[in-house]
């Protein structure tokens, strides 16, 4: 792995795995969405992109999920295919959140960042344990990988390179 590559977060797939077409690899990264995750995969060409990831952090039906979480940052990741370099060019995009009204609801700030990002939240909760002993719980787990690595191991195993983009256009 280069130095360059390193910082910027690309990663090159295992060497003598066969590029895949671009066709099979936007379908197989479209084909990660479940209802029952908390991020959305869909088409990103409206956005100038072919595939974007995000948190569902609009939704109505996550909203309360994220509030519990006090979730501090939304994570959004624009792709293109790049076809003949067997690429896909990625920019990560991070905002801010936070809590209006009551009940209270999520709303997108603007402060804003691009690039690689590694945003956790964890939240304990204290209390006895079986023993009698104070004892810390982890009741919620918030991981920016948990979306980031699935789409980057689709494109990897399908023989494509992982690029970040951090300067320039994707």
């Amino acid at each position: 792995m280069r130095l360059f590559d390193k910082l910027t977060g690309t990663v090159r797939p295992a060497d003598g795995v066969a590029p895949r077409p671009a066709e099979e690899v936007r379908a197989a990264l479209l084909g990660l969405a479940r209802p029952d995750l908390p991020y959305v995969i869909r088409d990103g060409a409206a956005e100038g992109a072919d595939v974007v990831a995000e948190w569902r952090t609009a939704e109505p039906a996550w909203q309360t999920l994220f509030v519990r979480s006090r979730l501090t940052r939304a994570v959004r990741f624009r792709m293109r295919l790049d076809r003949e370099d067997h690429e896909v060019r990625v920019v990560e995009e991070g905002r801010e959140v936070t809590r209006v009204g009551d009940p209270p609801r999520l709303r997108i700030s603007g402060q804003y960042t691009r690039g690689p990002d590694r945003t956790v939240s964890r939240h304990y909760t204290v209390g006895r344990g079986e023993s009698g002993r104070l004892e810390a719980t982890e009741t919620f787990r918030f991981d920016g990988a948990e979306l980031r690595d699935p789409l980057r191991d689709v494109v990897l195993t399908a023989g494509w390179t992982w690029r970040s983009v951090v300067f320039g256009r994707l």
